[in-house]
């Protein structure tokens, strides 16, 4: 009895800390991560009825930024072109945070213990940061592609219009919203 109850935590566990498979549908996402110690569609919507932010363009924004990859860092710059150097910003985990931002979500909101490479607390500044685009730069919170942008740019780089002339900027943008347009549709219909 001991070793089926340890095997179904390490099981459970694992799901937590996994990187979930099929990231183009995210009713198979919710359903990859929905056991027992770890609930994403949950904290979605929680982060949804707190900021406004539709859960489709929470995880388009996420999986934009970090493809469900709990720890991802910025690939390291290379010096002399083969000695691994240093990364190019601080962004760090599911929301690709960088380390002054996340200091100032955490202080703002309270959440002081508040982790990138935890869901929830992802989520959660995902809605934040674009509540803070809505208040700061007038986005609708509905507005995936603005969103987005304001998101890539920084909210003083979205008001100043640096991504007016920065392509990849617009296409990065058109991705997300294109991805929150299906996870819209996949999510009418799982009946999400």
């Amino acid at each position: 009895m001991r070793a089926l109850l340890l095997a179904l935590l390490l099981v459970g566990l694992a799901g937590c800390a996994s990187t979930p498979t099929q990231t183009e549908n995210v009713c198979a996402v919710f359903d990859q991560k929905g056991g027992w110690f770890n609930n994403w569609y949950k904290a979605a919507k929680r982060t949804e009825k707190e900021f406004g932010v539709p859960v489709p363009i929470l995880m388009a924004t996420i999986y934009k930024e970090s493809g469900f990859q709990a720890r991802i860092k910025p690939p390291r710059t290379k010096l002399l072109w083969i000695i691994p150097w240093k990364r190019p910003s601080s962004a760090y985990g599911y929301p690709q945070a960088l380390d002054g931002t996340w200091a100032w979500y955490q202080k703002e909101t309270g959440r002081r213990g508040a982790k990138r490479s935890d869901f929830a607390d992802a989520v959660h500044f995902v809605g934040w940061y674009h509540y803070q685009s809505h208040v700061r730069n007038g986005i609708p919170l509905n507005d995936a592609y603005h969103l987005y942008l304001a998101y890539y740019a920084g909210h003083g780089g979205y008001s100043r219009g640096v991504w007016k002339n920065k392509p990849y900027m617009q296409r990065s943008a058109r991705r997300a919203a294109a991805m929150a347009d299906q996870y819209r549709a996949q999510m009418a219909r799982c009946g999400r």
